[in-house]
């Protein structure tokens, strides 16, 4: 660990933490803490949208995923892309159009419940934690190795400081720190990018030549099956890419930050092209990690390969790049986790508190402060859940969020928007099936269980064969919703203002309006 290390760490931290003091004066109001007060930009939001799906998981876990298990480590970052065109298309517009605060709002913009509200909310906490968890294994894994000190003190670092973002800035810090890292990081990755290719004398085919022999799985490093040569998994994984990156939460909400739809469709575009610029690189990073830091090395730095990003920055270009390429990452992880703990924080305070158990009679000075009080739960519930994770992969976690999201989250949104019939039985039924087989079936699944000592969590045979249920939950999803929704027709169960929702998500009238600063 040299000086420059130590400087560019404090410098982030730093910069991190004077961006929440100067948001802080501008967070007056719950407008202002959960969504900025919607007053972004089309591009800032794109930024801090790149920002938020750039994490610890795809820089850390998909780069260090290519750099040992080849082609289906790409899966990871093509299916993430093709999702934003989904959330373009079915989801971005309806989302800015009927929502304010939460996903919740929303689904309740059609059924005024308290249980399809509860609900919802449950749904955003659980998805939030396990991709929370995500960026505080990247985080702390990369602290640890960066400080010499111990993995769980690295992630009670992070955890302090991601609950300090959101205590004092809200959506405004959260959004405007997204906007610093994703600059930062598209920056620093092009620069080892370059570095890399140019190690391989800008040829593709050269790169290709010389990964057949970098690692074990020689000429079939470039192949699909390294790790996924069940079919069925490799569809499930691909599924829980593509559709779950329209069910997650802290993404969504990122829609109420900008004034109206038309903004909510562009901040989608511009993302788009930010984060495809990203993930084409990152294939260069993980290849040449392959061959320059050595398939080996990457394994005994960290099984689960979170490391190989910053060891390619040292081999290619020192103590320099090695800090700053750190230093990023851990800026990245700080960004990600805030928008994730402000987002449980929503729900909890937003729903839970302010409209289910106070019914909509609270201050917003009662509602800001059970915020940051429910921010603290969180953010010490997911450090303990980290802590257990150690030696997961981070994509891999945050791939089992996404399942989550396609299974609970899409159909329900997806059924509120377009499906007449639909009522408040079938929106509760949907999300609780899609929600509690995914959570159920990755418990079970070889994730978490496995004959070998120290390769799972807990040791053991799996029940379930694949380690990505989101084949079965997805469909699962929809029938609760459609069972749900058939089988309590007879007792004229709430099928909403549909007729209001379908008016509002095509012209976006009566939307809430963006405070201006």
């Amino acid at each position: 660990m040299s000086i420059l290390s130590i400087l560019l760490f404090v410098g982030i931290i730093t910069l991190t933490l004077a961006i929440t003091y100067f948001s802080s004066k501008k967070t007056k109001s719950t407008s202002d803490f959960y969504t900025a007060g919607g007053g972004l930009t089309a591009t800032q939001n794109g930024l801090a949208i790149a920002g938020d799906f750039m994490s610890a998981a795809s820089f850390l876990g998909i780069t260090g995923a290519i750099s040992l298990i080849g082609f289906d480590g790409f899966y990871m970052s093509i299916g993430n892309l093709l999702g934003f065109l989904f959330l373009l298309y079915l989801v971005a517009e309806p989302m800015r159009n009927l929502g304010k605060y939460t996903l919740a709002d929303m689904i309740t913009a059609r059924f005024k419940s308290n249980k399809v509200r509860g609900t919802a909310a449950a749904s955003t906490l659980v998805i939030s934690i396990f991709y929370m968890i995500a960026q505080l294994v990247g985080g702390g894994a990369l602290i640890s190795l960066m400080l010499g000190i111990d993995y769980w003190l690295a992630v009670v670092i992070v955890g302090i400081l991601m609950t300090v973002y959101v205590i004092f800035g809200g959506m405004t810090a959260t959004s405007w720190v997204q906007i610093t890292k994703a600059v930062l990081l598209l920056g620093g990755s092009l620069v080892l990018t370059f570095l890399v290719f140019a190690k391989f004398d800008f040829s593709i085919i050269k790169m290709f030549q010389q990964i057949k022999s970098a690692s074990p799985f020689g000429d079939g490093l470039a192949n699909p099956g390294n790790k996924y040569s069940n079919g069925l998994d490799m569809i499930s994984l691909n599924m829980a890419l593509v559709l779950g990156v329209a069910g997650l939460p802290h993404l969504l909400i990122r829609f109420f930050t900008v004034k109206d739809a038309a903004t909510a469709r562009k901040s989608v575009y511009y993302s788009t092209w930010f984060i495809g610029a990203f993930f084409l690189m990152v294939v260069f990073l993980g290849f040449g990690a392959t061959v320059f830091v050595g398939w080996d090395n990457i394994m005994a730095a960290n099984p689960a390969g979170n490391m190989a990003a910053p060891m390619l920055a040292l081999s290619m270009g020192g103590d320099f790049l090695f800090a700053f390429i750190s230093a990023v990452a851990f800026a990245t992880i700080l960004a990600v986790v805030s928008a994730l703990v402000l987002t449980s924080a929503s729900a909890f305070a937003h729903d839970i508190y302010g409209q289910i158990i106070k019914k909509g009679k609270i201050t917003e000075k009662q509602q800001m402060k059970v915020a940051r009080i429910s921010s603290i739960v969180v953010a010490i519930a997911s450090i303990l859940l980290a802590l257990v994770a150690k030696n997961l992969n981070v994509a891999f976690l945050s791939v089992l969020a996404l399942g989550i999201a396609a299974s609970a989250n899409l159909p329900v949104m997806l059924c509120t928007i377009y499906w007449k019939r639909f009522n408040s039985t079938g929106a509760v039924t949907g999300m609780l099936v899609g929600l509690i087989s995914s959570v159920v079936l990755v418990l079970l699944s070889p994730n978490v269980w496995n004959p070998e000592a120290g390769k799972a969590i807990l040791t053991g045979d799996p029940l379930f064969p694949l380690t990505n249920p989101t084949i079965f939950t997805v469909p699962l999803g929809f029938i609760g919703a459609y069972l749900g929704t058939v089988l309590s027709a007879r007792k004229k169960a709430n099928t909403g203002y549909f007729e209001e929702v379908l008016f509002k998500t095509n012209t976006g009238f009566g939307i809430s309006a963006p405070e201006k600063h």
